[in-house]
């Protein structure tokens, strides 16, 4: 059981990229999902979740308008596409799901039940 994010790198301010979240041994559904992120010498973050069905998502305030999550639970896979890249946003970003008792609650504001390996996104000129 486990997730696995992908798709980071290294990219020039402004830029964008799209990250991916699969998960393997268990699949997505049922779950609310979250994108965290790790800067060096930082705690880890949350910054955006979304839950089960996919129609209500939540975003820290310093990256609304630049960041989006969708999931495509056909496919078991949640994606952040993240534009406007700023170098603040410099992490490595992991993704998380927690089983979802409802479609209300944002459960990223609390402990998830399982994390994957993260993604390094740097971005520099």
């Amino acid at each position: 059981v486990q997730l696995q994010a992908s798709g980071g790198g290294l990219v020039q301010p402004g830029g964008s990229l799209r990250l991916s979240c699969a998960a393997s041994g268990f699949t997505l559904d049922g779950y609310t999902v979250g994108w965290f992120r790790q800067a060096p010498g930082k705690e880890r973050e949350w910054v955006s979740c979304i839950n089960l069905f996919g129609d209500t998502t939540w975003y820290v305030d310093p990256v609304k308008g630049r960041f989006t999550i969708s999931r495509d639970n056909a496919k078991g896979t949640v994606y952040l596409r993240v534009n406007s890249l700023k170098p603040e946003d410099t992490a490595v970003y992991y993704c998380a799901a927690h089983r979802a008792y409802n479609s209300r609650t944002n459960y990223c504001l609390g402990g998830m039940n399982y994390w994957g390996k993260g993604t390094l996104v740097t971005v520099s000129s």
